[in-house]
Formats: structure tokens, sequence, C-alpha cells
């Protein structure tokens, strides 16, 4: 109140040129009476003292300027109110919007005075943190600017690092920035740096890579600023910037996709997506969605999860209509029912057994689940007339191992001569098409998340074997290449991902613990246990006699594969599937499995005794 008095006492001041006699004339006293108690009653109305000094932003001062706006209306009413009975104003308008703009100028700067003052008491009794920008950019700028602007930031940025070298060597708000390509080992050792926060857009995976190795190695914590769209209603705060995780630096670089040929194919169709609710199946529904089906078919023998995912995408929803089934792929009347009553366009086929440990030990249900559940299918949509039917596969179907690998191969090769013999025989329009990858990252039951539950347990880490490796891709990435090979394919073919380098796991479980602040061999140890039932060192996109066709995509190609004719498959895999619902031998039934596929060799398995009797009788 006192700052709104010395503001109208300024505004008759400045009016009247500091002619004390003038504004004696004027009753100053009474303009300023009004004035303050304006504001008063603008005050309480507005709730504008309810913020909190120390922690005055842009929003405490436009929530300022409309109290100071409401109680210049008021004084306004009363002065014109006043004119109305007496001829005169009380307080000359001109004074009124001097004290206007004089008051919240005041009244702004005291309270962003008060907030600096407590900020800089904090930084004397504080102990902070030295931490280390990477990227002097817009977005490390920002960073600076929140860090330093949350009072009860315990951080201070001593230096930015930058691999332009046109900005090194200048400030920013004081803070040099250095060459991020010098030795970023003697610069974090200079600045006793605790942390690393890299604040870029567009970062190499491979130099970020780079970047998090050089802190690991000198026990510098990382962290990472998320991307602007990311921001919690459009403002970024301090809770937000994260420590990166295996999953950022185990990514690939950004896939360029041709969204048109995809629109073109799922816009206003019927989509079924088997294994909806899976690691696959879930995100291909959340893909499918941004194109605008007409309507989505979910199928899955997993009740909670196919909830999960439909209160999820209901949600999202626009103007497709959403169908979850409860249903099992090996159940042929219950499908039959679901894609007759849908007639739908397009089926994406995910569900499958995909462990190979569980089905090394019950072959029987990767027969029935992984086999004849695709038969099941396949068969429908070509009763159905599906327009394209995409089958998601594995790279473990390449010289198969393991039982799991060898299902899913023969599930390939099914669809593919089903293809060949509808085309030969013209009793189809169905295409059929096959999309094989690898390991996918956060999948259910894969590795990075089973290696988070031990590290945080304590541990140990288990790994199987210090040689083995895999490919990597994340599950967005390798549903929009299934998207976008569906949309390619016109049937027969089997497209292969690339899937980058492979990886060693025993790297990835070292760079993990190391990621979550622990060190190898001190806080927790790294166990080797062998080899798992049907499991291989490392793992194939290609077997020995294939070779690939480049497509219009550089990251997706065309497998050359051997083609089985479909008359004595289907003989074959009819034998198959009575042994392994009469007999119930799961030898029997491997034995099979081989006789069909004959590159199928097991791998650490009690099943090798099988390709040894079968090599001496050839």
């Amino acid at each position: 109140m006192m700052m709104m008095a010395f503001s109208t006492l300024l505004g008759y001041l400045l009016r009247f040129n500091f002619d004390w006699r003038t504004i004696s004339d004027h009753q100053p006293w009474i303009g300023i009476s009004v004035n303050v108690a304006c504001l008063l009653v603008a005050v309480i109305l507005t709730r504008s003292y309810a913020g909190i000094v120390r922690y005055t932003g842009l929003k405490d001062g436009v929530r300022l300027f409309y109290t100071l706006a409401l109680s210049v209306l008021m004084a306004t009413a009363v002065n014109v109110v006043y004119h109305y009975f007496n001829d005169v104003n009380f307080i000359p308008f001109s004074v009124i919007f001097i004290s206007f703009m004089a008051g919240f100028l005041l009244l702004y700067q005291y309270r962003l005075l008060i907030k600096n003052i407590f900020s800089y008491y904090r930084k004397l009794t504080n102990q902070k943190r030295n931490v280390i920008i990477f990227g002097a950019g817009q977005l490390g700028i920002i960073t600076q600017q929140v860090i330093e602007g949350t009072a009860d930031s315990n951080l201070k940025v001593v230096a930015f690092l930058e691999d332009d070298i046109r900005k090194v060597g200048k400030l920013i708000n004081g803070t040099q920035i250095y060459h991020a390509q010098a030795n970023i080992d003697i610069l974090i050792d200079s600045f006793d740096v605790s942390e690393l926060i890299i604040a870029i857009d567009q970062l190499s995976l491979e130099r970020k890579n780079e970047i998090v190795d050089a802190c690991l190695k000198n026990d510098i914590k990382v962290r990472t600023v998320p991307k602007v769209e990311e921001w919690v209603e459009g403002e970024f705060s301090l809770k937000q910037i994260k420590e990166i995780k295996i999953e950022d630096l185990l990514g690939r670089e950004s896939i360029r996709l041709d969204k048109e040929s995809v629109r073109e194919q799922l816009y206003r169709r019927k989509i079924c997506i088997t294994g909806g609710a899976g690691s696959i199946g879930s995100e291909i529904v959340r893909q499918v969605m941004n194109y605008q089906p007409s309507s989505v078919i979910l199928i899955d023998q997993a009740e909670s999860p196919l909830y999960e995912i439909e209160m999820e995408i209901k949600q999202k929803l626009r103007d497709a209509e959403l169908y979850c089934y409860v249903a099992d792929v090996r159940n042929h009347d219950r499908i039959d029912e679901i894609i007759s009553t849908h007639r739908p366009d397009i089926i994406y086929h995910a569900a499958a057994y995909k462990h190979v440990p569980m089905m090394e030990r019950n072959p029987l249900e990767a027969v029935h689940c992984n086999i004849v559940g695709t038969m099941n299918l396949a068969k429908l949509a070509v009763k159905y007339q599906v327009d394209k039917f995409v089958m998601v596969s594995t790279d473990k179907a390449v010289n198969p191992t393991n039982v799991m690998g060898c299902s899913k191969r023969l599930a390939e090769i099914f669809v593919q001569s089903l293809n060949n013999h509808l085309v030969e025989t013209n009793k189809g329009n169905t295409a059929f098409v096959t999309t094989r990858f690898g390991n996918v990252l956060g999948s259910n039951g894969s590795v990075i998340p089973f290696f988070k539950k031990q590290i945080a347990q304590g541990g140990p880490v288990t790994v199987t074997h210090p040689e083995i490796t895999r490919f990597f891709m994340t599950i967005p990435e390798a549903c929009q290449l299934v998207l976008e090979a569906g949309a390619m394919g016109n049937g027969g073919e089997i497209y292969l991902f690339d899937m980058g380098k492979s990886i060693k796991i025993v790297d990835l479980a070292k760079k993990m613990i190391r990621l979550s602040g622990l060190e190898l061999d001190k806080d927790i140890e790294i166990v080797f246990t062998g080899l798992r039932d049907g499991e291989k060192l490392y793992e194939e996109l290609l077997a020995n006699e294939e070779n690939t066709i480049p497509t219009h995509h550089d990251k997706i190609m065309i497998a050359k594969t051997s083609v089985y004719e479909y008359e004595s498959l289907i003989k074959s895999l009819d034998n198959l599937v009575n042994q392994a619902l009469s007999s119930r031998d799961r030898f029997t039934v491997v034995r099979i499995m081989k006789e069909i596929v004959p590159e199928f060799k097991s791998n650490s398995s009690e099943y090798q005794m099988l390709d040894k009797q079968i090599s001496f009788f050839n």
C-alpha cells in the first residue's frame, strides 16, 4: 500500500512539474487515499497477495498487472461519479495512469528484489554441486536459466561443452563455453564436476555414447533434458531433467518412414491385431490409431493387459471403433467367429510364444501357438478375403537352434508357401507378408528389465556367456518398420530389418551397473551362468543360403529364401500337429520339426541327440 501511495504522489509530482502549490490545490491526500483503497479492494478480489514473493515469476507479474488494472478501473469509476456530481475530478486521470505505470514497476521490481536477495542468501548458505552442460544452444541456455532460477536448486553450472568450434570461448551469462572435442577428462577434473547434463535435441548415438563413457570413467553422473514436446504443459522445470537410461544409448538414428504409403493402406480400413496386448502388438495398435482406421480389432488371451491397452486407446480414440476379444489363436472356431463378424482388411499377426528356454521345455505348446495358431489365422484370412496378412517373426527363425525359433520358421514357411499357392491356383487374393527382426528394447521378459531388477536387488547380474551378443531395436521403431514393410509388400516376401551392430550382453550389463551409480565387482558383480536351453551365442538375420534384395527403404530388405511346395508342406505340418496332439511325445515332435527344417540344429539342449541320430541315418 505504501508503494501505491508513493506511486500516486509521484504521479502528482510528474503531472504538475513538481509545483507543490499547484499540487496542493488538487488535494493530493484525497487522491492518494482513494487510489490506495481501490488497490486494497483489487488485491482482495484477485488474491495477488497469495503468491510467495521469493518464488516470483512471470505469472505473478501478470497477476499483479491485472490487479493494478482493476484498481485503475475502480479509481476511474469513482472519479467519473465524483465529476458527475461536482463537475470536477478529485484526481486527474493522468495521475491515475502515471500511478498505474509506476506502481506496477515498483511492486514487481520489489518482488524480484526480494527473490534475488533470498536466492543470494541460499547460495551463501547452501553447498552446491558443480555441473557441466553439454550443448550451448537454446536448450542449453534454457537449462542454465532453470537451474539458476530454481530457488531450491543445489546445482551450479560451471561450464558449457560444445562440439561447434564457433561457440568455443564465448560466455553465456558469465559461464564459458569449452570445446567438447578436447580432453573431457581434464575439464571434469579441473571443475570438480559431479554431474553432466546433455542438453542437445539432435545428438548422434555414437557421440552420446562417447560422452557417457567418458563420464562413467570419471564417476560422473549423466542426465539429459527431455525434448520440448515432452515438457509438462509446455514448461520446463528442474525436476524434468532425468538420468540417462540404457535405452537412450542402445537405440539408433531416427528412421525415415514413407508415411503416405502407410496411410494409404490403413486410412478408414478395418485392422485386426493378434497379440494386441503384448509388447509389439500394443505398440502396433498405438501406431495404427495415428492413421485413422475405421475400426481396430484386438485379439489376445491375456485378459488384464488387454484391458489396459483398451483403456489407454479409448482415451485417444477419435472416430475409430475399438473391439477387444479375449481369445486364443489356437481356437479355430473362436477366431472364425471374430474374423467373420468384422471382416478385417488387414491382419497384423503378433501373437506368439517367444521365450526360448520356456518353449524348449514345452515344444508342444510352441507348435500349437506359433504354428497351428498361424495356420488357423492365415486360412481364415483367405476364407474371408482379407487383403493383407502381416506376420511378425524373429531373427531366431534363421538357422534355428531352439524349438521357438524353428516354430517361427515353420510359420514363415507356411504363410510364404500359402501365398505362392494362392497365386498359382488363383484361389484367393490375400497377400501374405512376413517381417523379421531381433530383440526389442524393454519388451516383456527382455534382458534390460531383467538386469534392472537384479541391479535394484543388489545383484548379482547374471549373464549366460561372456561372448554372447544380440541385436537391439526399440519397440516403436520395430513397429514402424512392420507397418512400412506391410505397406510395401505384394505377397510372399520375408522382410528383414537392418538391426545395426550386435551388442555384447556383458558390456550391456557393465554399462547398466555404472549408470546406476554402482561399481562393478565392488558394489555388484556379474555371474556367468552358462547358455540356456536352445540359446546361441549370436543371432542372425539371414540364413547361409539366403541373400537379400534392397527396397526403397534403406533399413528394410527382402530375404531370398527357399520356397516349400504347398501340398507336401501341408502333409508334413499335419503330421507334426497330429503327433503333437496324439503322442504328446516332445522328442517325436522335435524330430519332425528337424526333418521339415533341416537347418534346425539344437544348441545347449537335450534335443542335440536327435541331430546325431538324424545325421547317422542320413
